[in-house]
This record gives structure tokens, sequence and C-alpha cells, in this order.
């Protein structure tokens, strides 16, 4: 264990224990599990081992929420639904208990139980294993601290930062910014882990290019639609993707602009073929205002298509050894589409700029929350050296504050700020200790811890 990992355990150790989080919506619980990010072996509420062997795959109509898994039960092997629910007690209250379309369920996944016994039983009246993810285990996964945001102000460790040495100051982003890279890295492992390191490389690249408002949105997409399905066909890619995603509609073209349409024709006539079997009754949900139009859904999916065209070669630059962060940007770079070089939307008038199709920020922000981790994990040559070397995007909201709260402005900060390393190990340190406390700086004891730090 690191030195940043026993000072982080050691000061959260020390804080009062927090009430088990609140429950995200339980389409991003949906999502968590498909992942991988609560692991693949449980034990059940009768103390039986349970072990996923295959996730199966999402349900697109009524009834249990993912089809085709297959689990172990104390070794015995079992194949059907998986139903995952908030709370034990809404089986019955969803209906499922009288419900045959849930006969086929051979594990129930919860994350409340109550305190008095419940059971979770068919139609049949044959009882379905249930396992309950402890709120450790949840707030592990969901890494949400006590609080949103920390006001951006100075805190009280401006004076030991300032009285350490440079050197000192570097090692403790160094360790900061390789904890987090750690994390990421196993996240995504446990995605491979799942589904294959390809399928896990797909549903992070489409969460990247989702941005904040639509990461969840566009990594439904990516695992509603696996890259599997979309590889037998990589000429019907995009219609696919835009058709799962709810965004075609048989009247669209006519409601386009004129140079539009014969586009719009196109997608919605190979899209009309597969309709049948990709076709959800559970729509994505999808933010579509209040973003920068280059950052409209409709470009991040047309990019995310593009890249399953391509994706032999987007896959050697990703996650090929040794790794090289230049050849993925460049890669990134170069990709393009006749008709999205010039388009905002799927029926918007054409735009007097080209625009790419896979921005340098997001670019960016796709090597240094997922590629660079997984090659600091795992490549001998990509070491932190390289890491360093890569240049940081614009600071965000939460960089800045983590850079003021520590050295006083961005302007004391600017030699922390040019690495994405760096701006790394700034999120990580205001998640760990500015967010998880309550006293506005007053008690939380960093401050103290970092007069050790040599």
């Amino acid at each position: 264990m690191t030195r940043y990992a026993q000072l982080r355990e050691s000061i959260l150790a020390a804080v009062a224990e927090s009430p088990a989080p609140d429950l995200p919506s339980e389409l991003e619980l949906q999502a968590l599990w498909f992942a991988g990010a609560f692991g693949r072996e449980f034990v059940d509420a009768d103390g039986a081992t349970v072990k996923i062997v295959q996730f199966g795959e999402w349900n697109r109509t009524a009834g249990p929420d993912f089809l085709h898994a297959s689990v172990a039960i104390d070794g015995e092997a079992r194949a059907g639904a998986i139903e995952l629910d908030c709370h034990a007690t809404d089986w019955e209250a969803h209906g499922h208990g009288a419900d045959p379309a849930f006969n086929q369920v051979v594990l129930h996944v919860v994350f409340r139980s109550p305190e008095a016994a419940t059971f979770t039983r068919t139609a049949e009246h044959r009882a379905v294993p249930r396992v309950t993810i402890a709120p450790d285990q949840l707030e592990e996964v969901l890494q949400r601290p006590a609080r949103e945001v920390a006001i951006a102000r100075p805190g009280r460790c401006l004076h030991p930062l300032a009285e350490m040495p440079e050197g000192a100051v570097a090692s403790l982003l160094r360790e900061a910014a390789e904890y987090r890279a750690g994390l990421k890295s196993s996240r995504l492992l446990q995605t491979a882990d799942a589904h294959g390191r390809d399928a896990a490389l797909f549903q992070a690249t489409a969460e990247t290019l989702g941005y904040r408002p639509n990461a969840l949105a566009m990594r439904l997409l990516a695992q509603r639609l696996p890259l599997a399905a979309l590889r037998e066909d990589p000429g019907a890619a995009a219609a696919l993707l835009f058709g799962v995603a709810g965004f075609l509609a048989p009247d669209l073209h006519e409601k386009a602009p004129a140079d539009t349409r014969d586009q719009l024709r196109s997608l919605w006539d190979t899209w009309w073929k597969h309709r049948a079997r990709w076709e959800t009754d559970h729509a994505i949900p999808w933010q579509l205002g209040g973003q920068r139009p280059a950052n409209h859904p409709h470009r991040r999916v047309a990019a995310l298509a593009a890249l399953v065209r391509a994706w032999p070669a987007y896959r050697r630059h990703a996650l090929g050894r040794p790794f090289s962060p230049k050849a993925v940007l460049r890669f990134l770079g170069d990709l393009e589409d006749p008709f999205w070089i010039h388009r905002h939307t799927l029926s918007s008038a054409p735009s007097a700029r080209p625009v790419a199709l896979f921005g340098k920020s997001r670019a960016t922000e796709l090597l240094v929350n997922h590629l660079a981790p997984l090659a600091l994990h795992e490549d001998p040559r990509f070491d932190w050296e390289a890491f360093l070397r890569l240049p940081a995007a614009t600071p965000n909201d939460k960089v800045r504050r983590g850079a003021i709260r520590l050295f006083g402005s961005e302007a004391q900060a600017a030699p922390w700020l040019k690495k994405a390393a760096h701006h790394q190990a700034l999120l990580q340190i205001y998640h760990d200790f500015c967010l998880e406390d309550l006293t506005d700086c007053h008690d939380c004891p960093f401050p103290e811890q970092l007069s050790q730090w040599c």
C-alpha cells in the first residue's frame, strides 16, 4: 500500500461512519451491475456461494432486467434471467411474484434488505436466490463523497504545502494520481472480466464520448447494443446505434433539410431491417439541451459508429503494447465521416466550419481516464514519467477548486496545472478530503498529516 493510500485510509477511518449512501437510479445500478462493477462472486441470503458465469444481455421488453444469464449456486449451474431491484420488497411491490414472465429468474439482486425476513418467489412458488449488495461495497463502487462541492477558497492545506519542498509536493501528487489511475484501471478490468477487453474498451469509449450529461446514456447504448453484434455488419453500425438510441423515426427524413434526406433515408432503411431484433421499450435517458452543439448526442453516436467501422485499427492503438498516447490522439484526430464533418445533429443545417468527429478534449479525457491508467497497470514501458508527459486539458471546475484550496489560487498552483497527471492528483485529493470534510476545513485532519510527508 502506498503512502497516499495509507494516509487516505487512516484519515477516512477516523471520520464518523456515514449512513448508507443514497441509491442512484435503478437504471444506473443496472448499468454498474452489467459492467461488473460489483464483481461476480457473492453469497446469497441463505449463505450459498453465487458466481456470475455470464451476465446475459439487456432485456428490451417487459420482464426481468437481464436475459440469457448463467449463474452457479454452490457450484450448481443455472441458466435464466437476473432481476435487479433497489429494495428486496420491490419484488412483490412490482408484482414480479405473480408475473409468469419472471418464472425464469435465477437470481434476484438488491441493494436494500429489510430487517424482517422476506423471500423471493416466482408465480410457480419457486424460491429465487437473492444477493444483497452491501452498503460499503455500494459506496466503494459509487465513490460519492459526503458533499458535492467545496467552496473555492484557500484551505488549511495552503500553509503546510507551501512549506513542503517541491520534491515532496511532487511525490504527494504522484501517489494521488497513481492511486486514482489504479481505481480507473480496476474498473476497466472488471468490465473486461465480465465481457472481454473489446467490450470494456467499447463501453469506456462510449462513456467518455457522452461527456458528463450523457455518460450514463452512452454506456447504456454500448451495453444494450454490444460491440460483437455491431461487428457482424460494421456498415450497419450507424443505423443500429441511432436506432437503439431512439434517434430514428419513419418520418425523420421528411422533416429534415433537403441535403440530409438521403443520409436519413439510408439510416432508416437499414434500421428498419434490424429493428425487430434491437428495438427496445426502455428509453435511454438522453439530455439533449444545455450543451455545446459539438457535444450533441447525435454527434457522439456518430463518432462511436465510426470507431466500430475502424475497430481493428482503434483497438490496436488503444490496447496495443507498447502504448503510444500520440498514436491514439493522431488516430482519433483523423477519424472522420463525410456527413458529420459539417453537421451537429441528424437534421441540422450544415455548419460553416468543419467539426472534428472525435474532438481533442474528448480524446485526452479517454487517454487520461481509461487508456493510460490501464497501460500504467500492465505496460512496463509506460511508466510514471510517460504518464506525466500527457498534457493537461483545460482545468474543469473540480480541478480549479482543488487547486485553490490546496495552493491558494490558480496562479500559485500554475506549476501543477500543466500535466494531466497532476489534474488527476488534484481531483483525487479534492474528492478524498475536501468533499469528505463537513466542517469547512476546520476539523479536516489532512493539513496536519501533510507535515509528515517528506
